[in-house]
């Protein structure tokens, strides 16, 4: 069992449900999933690019991305239906929590100039989204390897109900939000 999912279920949960007073461990706000998403409007002229991408979030992963393709075309961007434009995974069960361990622990704090992520970035229910521009903040990723630098999408969703609870769950499983105590 991933070390974030033990603690989630021997010391998260149990404290969530005393603070609120949950009747049922069931209404305790856990994770749902995570998706992870890279967005490639030049794979347009070079296919080859999404190549590259699905390889660096396999190995982010741990598991085989799905290319995402245009909805509907715009001829601005001279996009058509049907044209792949990016890649995602979405990671569940124990996936999820090792992600999401490495994420925290080793990702993040290799951020440059880092001091928090900001505690904004809720959609209002429950889930956070927060961007990341370099893929090679990971160790997994060989620097060497790497074609271009890009950037990436993480949507952390959770079963909360508003965006409240699902900013102390993220925070008691250690994610490092910008202090606003003043």
């Amino acid at each position: 069992m991933a070390r974030l999912k033990q603690k989630y279920f021997n010391e998260v949960a149990p404290r969530l449900q005393k603070a609120h007073g949950y009747k049922s461990n069931m209404r305790v706000p856990r994770f749902e999933k995570i998706v992870v998403n890279i967005g490639l409007g030049e794979a347009l002229q070079n296919a080859k690019v999404l190549d590259a991408a699905a390889a660096d979030l396999k190995v982010l992963a741990g598991q085989s991305p799905v290319i995402c393709r245009a909805r509907k075309s715009i001829s601005n961007f001279k996009l058509r239906e049907g044209n792949p434009i990016g890649v995602r995974v979405t990671l569940r069960g124990d996936r999820m929590y090792i992600f999401f361990d490495r994420l925290v622990n080793v990702a993040i704090p290799r951020i440059r100039d880092f001091r928090g992520l900001p505690s904004k970035s809720f959609d209002g229910r429950g889930n956070y989204t927060l961007g990341i521009k370099e893929q090679i903040i990971f160790p997994e990723i060989n620097y060497d390897k790497v074609d271009k630098i890009r950037g990436m999408n993480i949507t952390i969703c959770t079963s909360a109900t508003n965006d409240e609870e699902a900013r102390e769950l993220l925070a008691e499983m250690g994610m490092p939000f910008i202090r606003t105590d003043n």
